[in-house]
């Protein structure tokens, strides 16, 4: 078994000490050093509103120029190259957000709240029918992919599996939650151009359960503004490291990007 997939299954179970011993260690490498790296290269930003300008500009560089993978998803992916790139974020997409929960307390109450808007809308704000993890649900058997996680957690590359992981430890474990309020902030906001590859690729191949994918376009923007707002509030409340904020937008949109590159890499290979 890989580390990355290792770390995936500790972080869905409930480890001994061993266990968590483990998870402390393969965080530590997978993203303790990296974030390390990532706080002491940041800009030395003044005051908050330069973080969010710089975050705006980057995240529309990002929009403006879209990288290979997404161009692949676009416009050159079959059916059966689109089924692999969709079973291979199953480990994301069948347990949507559930890593995120640990956050919660690690906020004061006005950034939790912020955070806890998101959170509602993810889990379908209590309707099953709305629920993220069950719109990826119908698109898995649309595809006529398993719906069984352990299927997909086999199948999926370790840069994948690094993206749900990296999660897990921003929530739980980063040593101030400013690093997850800064990758958050980021993701919910880059899914707003990231997921048009996803859905023009669904109308294009023909798939009516594209609802995972327009659900997010629509609304993530409000997510987006939430996510600003719980990092406004957590600096109004005990200050934040911005540093530290922007370490986490870094490593999001690197793990991110890795993810990406390794799952249409896993497509191509489809006979």
């Amino acid at each position: 078994m890989s580390d990355a997939r290792a770390l995936y299954r500790l972080n869905r179970s409930v480890p001994d000490a061993a266990g968590y011993a483990r998870i402390l260690e393969l965080e530590e490498k997978f993203f303790g050093v990296r974030a390390a790296e990532f706080v002491a290269n940041a800009p030395d930003f003044a005051e908050r509103g330069e973080l969010i300008t710089a975050l705006g500009e980057r995240l529309a560089d990002e929009e403006a120029n879209p990288g290979p993978a997404d161009l692949f998803i676009t416009d050159d992916a079959d059916l059966p190259q689109f089924r692999e790139i969709v079973s291979q974020f199953a480990v994301d997409g069948l347990i949507e957000s559930q890593a995120l929960l640990a956050v919660i307390p690690r906020l004061p109450s006005r950034s939790r709240m912020a955070v806890f808007r998101v959170l509602i809308d993810e889990f379908g704000c209590g309707n099953d029918d709305q629920e993220h993890a069950g719109l990826y649900l119908g698109l898995l058997r649309e595809l006529g992919l398993p719906t069984d996680l352990d299927h997909h957690v086999e199948n999926a590359a370790d840069e994948v599996l690094g993206f749900v992981n990296l999660f897990y430890w921003l929530a739980a474990r980063a040593p101030e939650p400013d690093y997850f309020l800064g990758a958050y902030s980021y993701f919910e906001s880059s899914v707003l151009y990231a997921f048009r590859s996803f859905a023009g690729a669904s109308k294009r191949l023909g798939l009516e359960q594209d609802r995972y994918y327009t659900e997010h376009l629509y609304v993530d923007a409000f997510h987006s503004k939430q996510m600003q707002a719980a990092i406004r509030e957590l600096d109004l409340e005990q200050g934040v490291d911005l540093r530290k904020v922007w370490a986490g937008v870094e490593l999001t949109s690197t793990v991110v990007g890795e993810a990406m590159d390794a799952a249409v890499a896993r497509a191509k290979a489809v006979a």
